[in-house]
């Protein structure tokens, strides 16, 4: 052992899935690896006023809890951190951190925390994957997934258990492709070169795959010769999709479309309806679990014929659109304007009637009259994982629907906004986690908030 490496015991895992220890002077220490009961010897990184940072080099005893990993890019990957861990203990550690936020940051100690609702499919559960391109120091490139903790490298996938099979094999034409064709990926140091990212969406129910290539500025080098081999090796893909991106920012959404062929968009169905997916819509990347985390919310809300509900941060309009049939008026509110259009093309497409979408900060379209003239029975709420806007949280409140749906992909700052709605005079019985994603620390959540004031 050199003088800097340390041994520690891992007592416990945090709620961004590191590991947590003591240094022999009771200081926590925060590891990138390791499972509760291993002995691991590490190295400290960083060093705070409360806690340290540690790098684990070598595991000495290793957990009962621990499992072989199925994957060969575990470890490296940035994904899948918890791959190691049993699912059955994914499960209770994810409980666990609800419950802590709930407590610690929410101050609430009278909330039922029921059971988290596993899934079903614990690997190839992903709709859409994002791989990047990458410059490499040898003049060549890498296409495929992040390493953990790294936003400046990128590793050549081999296969990924999120996806399908078709998805692998389409990784490794393009890898090919770009290669042979001598087109210059961007470097995202530099701001220089043009292939950017490949995202490949695929649909559970109808079979459907869009693959979308998102560039710099400019048409694709041997473009037709692209089309013909996406179509001539990959028959199952039905919409190839050119997005391009000139800003700075490395994300893998385009500013002008093109469809080099099919329709541009592919269709996947939720319980009875059927939305159209476009290749910067947003939609859950977990069909089947979006269903069940859309029934228990659904259920706890327990609406009727005659609520009027609004729905906010609605995205593409899906929660929305499965409700209207269900109650007398819904209006979805959400601020980009792709996804609103997305979602009256969704509304059209399954004959609904009784749905309106307004684009907008959802703080500013609180004040409208649209808003205020006359009441709702209901709102629902699936932030992003920042949260509600404070502005926002004190417009519903003075709104005060006597129920509010809130789905949540953070459970810090769903506890941080209950914790307001209850001390505003809201009571929330229950609280339901959602593991939409297996083998990574987060979770979804749901609960239904009752205003006390009026009687039920």
């Amino acid at each position: 052992m050199t003088p800097d490496m340390i041994e520690i015991e891992i007592k416990d895992l945090a709620f961004n899935g590191k590991a947590i220890g003591n240094l022999e002077s009771g200081k926590v220490i925060f590891l990138d690896r390791g499972l509760p009961g291993e002995k691991v010897l590490a190295e400290v990184v960083q060093s705070r006023p409360r806690y340290d940072v540690g790098r684990v080099h070598d595991i000495i005893v290793k957990s009962d809890l621990r499992v072989p990993p199925v994957c060969s890019h575990f470890g490296s990957c940035g994904g899948c951190t918890w791959q190691d861990l049993a699912y059955s203990q994914q499960i209770e550690f994810k409980r666990k951190q609800v419950a802590g936020c709930i407590e610690h940051i929410g101050g609430l100690d009278d909330v039922k925390l029921l059971d988290v609702i596993g899934s079903a499919e614990r690997f190839h559960y992903r709709n859409k994957m994002e791989f990047s391109f990458h410059t490499a120091e040898d003049g060549g490139f890498t296409l495929g997934l992040h390493r953990r903790g790294r936003f400046d490298e990128v590793f050549d996938l081999e296969k990924c258990f999120l996806h399908g099979e078709t998805a692998d094999r389409i990784v490794h034409w393009v890898r090919d492709f770009v290669k042979q064709e001598g087109i210059p990926v961007y470097d995202v140091k530099e701001h220089t070169g043009f292939i950017r990212f490949l995202v490949i969406r695929a649909t559970r129910r109808t079979g459907e795959i869009m693959v979308n290539i998102v560039t710099n500025y400019g048409e694709i080098p041997s473009w037709q010769k692209l089309m013909q081999g996406i179509r001539d090796n990959f028959p199952e893909v039905t919409t190839l999709v050119h997005n391009q991106n000139g800003q700075k920012s490395n994300i893998a959404t385009g500013e002008i479309e093109r469809v080099i062929f099919g329709l541009g968009y592919i269709e996947e169905k939720l319980f009875n309806s059927t939305f159209r997916i476009r290749a910067n819509s947003f939609f859950q990347t977990n069909t089947t679990q979006t269903e069940t985390l859309y029934r228990a919310g659904f259920d706890m809300l327990n609406p009727t014929r005659q609520d009027r509900v609004l729905d906010l941060y609605c995205g593409t309009g899906s929660i929305g659109i499965l409700l209207a049939p269900h109650v007398r008026e819904v209006i979805g509110v959400e601020l980009v304007e792709d996804a609103v259009n997305a979602a009256r093309e969704n509304a059209i497409l399954n004959e609904v009637k009784n749905i309106n979408f307004y684009q907008g900060f959802v703080k500013d379209f609180l004040k409208t009259e649209i808003a205020t003239k006359e009441p709702f029975d209901a709102i629902i709420i699936d932030p992003p994982r920042a949260g509600l806007h404070p502005k926002a949280l004190k417009q519903i409140l003075s709104i005060r629907p006597p129920k509010i749906l809130y789905i949540s992909c953070n459970p810090a700052t769903f506890a941080r906004d209950a914790k307001k709605l209850v001390e505003s005079g809201y009571k929330l019985p229950a609280i339901k986690p959602i593991d939409m994603f297996p083998h990574t620390m987060h979770v979804e959540l749901v609960g239904v908030f009752y205003d006390e004031k009026v009687p039920s």
